[in-house]
């Protein structure tokens, strides 16, 4: 198999026809990628049915002015497991930044700075997050079922999570209208 370089700090889109439809027009916000796997939050699916405000108080934290934003589903793995990924201007307990565009924080420190008007310029929560064992993500890849695109501010802060997937290719230069998830053969 080719060897591709390490993604973290870039995006993954799914391309049409992942094959799996949990990831269908996913963008993955990339925070980990070595030889043993990566790990990814996914930035595309707000939840319905709970916002920051009220995981804070779930979690016996006092919300504040917290606005009241939904959590993101950040992926299919340990769904019950919460992060927040956020600017690089604030660290704590488990703080990973990453290529020095985002970080990604697991511990609720994160979420008490942020009640206390403290925390990060800028976050977003979610639930669970998107893991490749070893050789996943790469197999993966090499079947198109990612497209790779450097990260950009724009997208993560100011696109709305329902049109990150197609601005993220407008980025890139792809018109997704012209993308087909069925294979040819010449």
């Amino acid at each position: 198999m080719q060897s591709i370089p390490y993604l973290s700090g870039q995006f993954l889109l799914a391309m049409p026809g992942i094959g799996d439809p949990r990831f269908e027009r996913s963008v993955v916000a990339m925070c980990a990628h070595d030889p043993a796997g990566a790990l990814g939050l996914c930035l595309h699916l707000p939840m319905d049915d709970i916002s920051v405000p009220e995981l804070m108080r779930q979690l016996e934290i006092d919300p504040g002015d917290t606005p009241e934003i939904p959590v993101m589903m950040g992926g299919p793995v340990e769904p019950q497991r919460g992060f927040v990924l956020h600017t690089p201007d604030w660290a704590g307990q488990d703080t990973r930044h990453v290529s020095g565009r985002w970080a990604l924080t697991g511990t609720r420190d994160v979420l008490e700075a942020i009640a206390r008007g403290r925390g990060p310029r800028r976050w977003m929560a979610a639930l669970g997050y998107a893991g490749w064992g070893e050789g996943q993500l790469e197999e993966e890849l090499a079947h198109n079922g990612w497209f790779t695109t450097p990260a950009t501010i724009d997208l993560l802060w100011e696109t709305p999570p329902a049109e990150r997937w197609k601005r993220g290719y407008a980025i890139a230069g792809v018109d997704v209208s012209l993308l087909s998830g069925e294979a040819g053969r010449a």
